[in-house]
């Protein structure tokens, strides 16, 4: 029986947190999307602290509506990728933005997990990056279709990690000043 290699683990300096499509429209649609709201919002708070760079998408804003207001009020400026294509790979722009930053290891979350998230982080991974999938900030319209695309995320070789785990993971240790300055978010 072969196993997979380990993956390394996630490193700060290595790392972008990817949040795609929380849109309006989505909002009255998404499983449990109170949750991944939440969760996004901490994971964005989180990275800024430890200078994890955050790229956010948009599907067709135009006709989906743009971020929820609650995760757009934590930038300044708002630069989001405007997308057509269900992955986010397929957008010249988020591919140069992950160019650019030059780091391995793709944190994702958002919506919808057995469509965009999932595209996404099979195409990221044929591109040789490090995927790490937030459990508990993916959602779809369906727990069934949730379930199904974090399945064929873990058969394809991308992690699932919970929030909590990720963030713990990212620090390395305790008693760091950064650790310190997160500490509040680091409770579910």
């Amino acid at each position: 029986m072969t196993h997979r290699p380990v993956p390394e683990r996630l490193d700060p300096r290595k790392s972008v947190l990817v949040v795609i499509d929380i849109q309006e429209r989505f909002r009255s649609l998404i499983h449990h999307m109170d949750q991944v709201a939440a969760t996004t919002d901490r994971l964005i708070r989180f990275s800024r602290e430890l200078e994890i760079p955050v790229v956010v998408t948009e599907h067709y804003s135009r006709k989906l509506g743009v971020t929820l207001a609650e995760l757009r009020a934590l930038f300044s400026p708002f630069e989001p990728v405007e997308k057509i294509h269900f992955s986010c790979a397929g957008n010249k722009e988020f591919n140069t933005r992950l160019e650019t930053l030059g780091r391995p290891q793709i944190i994702l979350c958002g919506i919808e997990t057995h469509v965009c998230v999932y595209q996404t982080a099979l195409d990221l991974m044929r591109d040789g990056k490090q995927v790490a999938t937030i459990v508990d900030a993916v959602s779809s319209c369906s727990a069934a279709n949730r379930e199904i695309g974090l399945r064929a995320m873990d058969r394809a070789g991308a992690q699932l990690m919970g929030a909590q785990m990720a963030m713990f993971e990212l620090l390395h240790r305790a008693g760091t000043p950064e650790f310190k300055r997160v500490h509040a978010l680091l409770k579910d």
